[in-house]
Order: C-alpha cells, then structure tokens, then sequence
C-alpha cells in the first residue's frame, strides 16, 4: 500500500491550516508531529473524508482516492482524537455494533471481536459498560474498533492523550503491534509517543511540511546544536532569559541547563548527544520561554 498527499491545502477565513503538504508513505509507522494547531488534525481530517481540501490529490496506490467512492473507507481504521463511545454499550456489544455498521460479515464480526478483545487485553472486561471504563481501557476500545476491519491504513489522532505513562507504554506496543504490512499514521504533540516506534516522523509547523525523515537522521541533524551550560544561582536569570534551555537540574550548588543553540552558547558549554524532544523543540520551540 502506498499513499501519495499532492499539494493538500486548505484555508479556514483566509488563513492557511494546510499549505502545499506534500508527502508519501508506505508500510510503517509515521509520527505526524506538531504542536497544537499545526494542522495535524485538518490533514486527517481530509485524509478521512471529513474535509475537502482547497487543492491537491490524495493517491492510493496511484489512485485517486475520491474516485475509489465508499470502497477507500474499506482501507481505512481510524481512532479520532475525541472519540464518542455509547457509554451504556458493554464492550462487546459495541464492538459487534461497529462489526455492523463496517459492514463486516455477522459469520466472521464474532471471531474478529474476540481475537482483538485479546490482543488488546479487554476479553475480562467484555461485559462492562463503556462508561465504567478507565480512559486507557476506552482507548483501548478505541483501538479496536479502528482494527476490526483490517485496515491497509491505520490513522489515529492524539491516541494518547490523557493517558498515564503505564497506559501509554501499553498503548505504543500496540500500535507497534498492528503496524505489520500497514500504514500507521499516527498524529502527536507528544515526542515520547513515536520516539522509538516510529519509522519516519513528519514535522508540521503552521500547516507547512518542515522535514520529513527517520528519528536517528533527524536527531542527526542536530549534531553540534545541543549543550550543556552550568550556571551558577546568582547567574540563573541572565541565562534563562539569554538561552534556549529545554531541561534544567540542580546538583548542590549547581544549576545544570540542556540548551539548544546553532553556536556555543557559552564559553564553557559542552556538546552533548542530541534526542527526538531536542528536535521538537528546535523547530518548534519559540520565545524566550520553551
């Protein structure tokens, strides 16, 4: 399966959510990550079928994806990022509902139900009511009822937020789980979500395409951009407001400051290994306060 956006575009009021995006994805994991009202949202949104864009093309395997009509839904699982659950369903009741609405045959909606309630960890919680459910349990659900027709592209928006880390953790080894000859197009403000799952991260700033490229050659691309500076009390201030800090620690009488910087920042600062929350905050931190 490959998926082509060409020049995807869209304006609310005069100002742009999308601009030119263009990328292509194949099989993988792909972080669509950006801060709030980067245009990650509006890109699903239109990747869906939920917009329309201004201009441009969406390709599935070279096809227009508007003259595939209801059969593109068929490719696609999809977990929004506010997902609306019928909160008096017990679990497998909606998901049997979801089986029907898919279209999904009742000979096969059955095993399918029960082979994801295992895989996601809810076979003991099958019977209870949605609403009694913890947020990553509904999550969970969530993730399920995108997978129930084994979708070619799995597409889910902010799937983590919200969550405790233990939640989280369970949640990224699924995704990991699912992403086996499929496309995940997984959208986060969150670095730790796609950090060590994802096989490409695409960067979205102010509904532009920055990069578009591996975690390791992204973080290779900040080579000689991340220091450590040590400041003393007295000297704080001035460095906070004078540097680009993303981490501090104090040690005794020390202050240690992470910065992210082109140039060496100060006399005594020393490079160190850069990480993917490094690159985040490159590109998109902004100010004097990160």
């Amino acid at each position: 399966m490959k998926v082509t956006f060409k020049g995807i575009s869209k304006q609310y009021k005069g100002k742009y959510a999308l601009q030119d995006f263009s990328a292509e994805l194949e099989n993988g994991i792909y972080g669509l990550l950006g801060t709030n009202g980067a245009g990650k949202t509006t890109l699903i949104n239109i990747f869906v079928g939920i917009l329309r864009s201004d201009t441009g093309q969406i390709l599935i395997n070279d096809v227009d994806a508007r003259t595939l009509g209801i059969e593109f839904l068929s490719h696609i699982g999809y977990l929004p990022q506010y997902p609306q659950f019928y909160k008096n369903f017990e679990v497998m009741e909606f998901l049997k509902y979801m089986c029907e609405l898919k279209q999904i045959p009742k000979s096969q909606a059955e095993k399918r139900v029960q082979e994801l309630l295992e895989i996601v960890n809810l076979s003991n919680a099958r019977h209870k009511k949605i609403g009694a459910l913890s947020g990553g349990m509904r999550q969970r659900v969530g993730i399920a009822q995108a997978m129930l027709n084994n979708p070619n592209i799995l597409i889910l928006d902010e799937p983590t937020a919200g969550l405790d880390p233990q939640e989280r953790i369970r949640f990224r080894n699924l995704i990991t789980k699912f992403s086996e000859n499929r496309i995940v197009l997984l959208a986060t403000h969150i670095v730790s979500d796609i950090e060590f799952i994802a096989n490409q991260v695409i960067l979205l700033k102010d509904g532009r395409l920055l990069k578009q490229d591996t975690p390791q050659a992204l973080v290779e691309g900040l080579k000689g951009k991340v220091w450590t500076v040590t400041a003393t009390e007295e000297a704080l201030d001035e460095k906070l407001h004078r540097l680009k800090i993303s981490n501090m620690m104090r040690e005794q009488n020390d202050i240690h400051l992470r910065v992210i910087d082109d140039e060496q920042p100060d006399v005594d600062a020393v490079n160190v290994q850069a990480n993917l929350e490094d690159v985040f905050l490159y590109y998109f931190g902004e100010g004097e306060q990160w």
